[in-house]
């Protein structure tokens, strides 16, 4: 995550993951919202790094690229496990 510590990371993660989870109607612990938050905003970080060369900075920037890579995450565990 771009522009902020471990710490603010996970608080991030968290966030995003939970939002994620209510957004997408799946039932997640907050282990797994800020593991999923946190995958999110690296996985598409590095799409938005190879694709547009830069990313969205600071904490704000971070949530919203988290909270959309957590939703991709949550819809392609949708799609490996056959569940809707």
């Amino acid at each position: 995550m771009e522009g902020v510590g471990w710490f603010a990371a996970i608080i991030i993660g968290g966030i995003a993951g939970w939002l994620a989870e209510k957004f997408m109607n799946s039932d997640m612990g907050i282990i797994m919202n800020i593991v999923l938050g946190i995958l999110g905003a690296l996985i598409l970080n590095a799409i938005l790094m190879a694709i547009v060369g830069g990313t969205l900075g600071g904490w704000i920037g971070q949530l919203v690229v988290g909270f959309i890579g957590a939703c991709l995450l949550i819809w392609i565990v949708r799609m490996v496990r056959g569940r809707s």
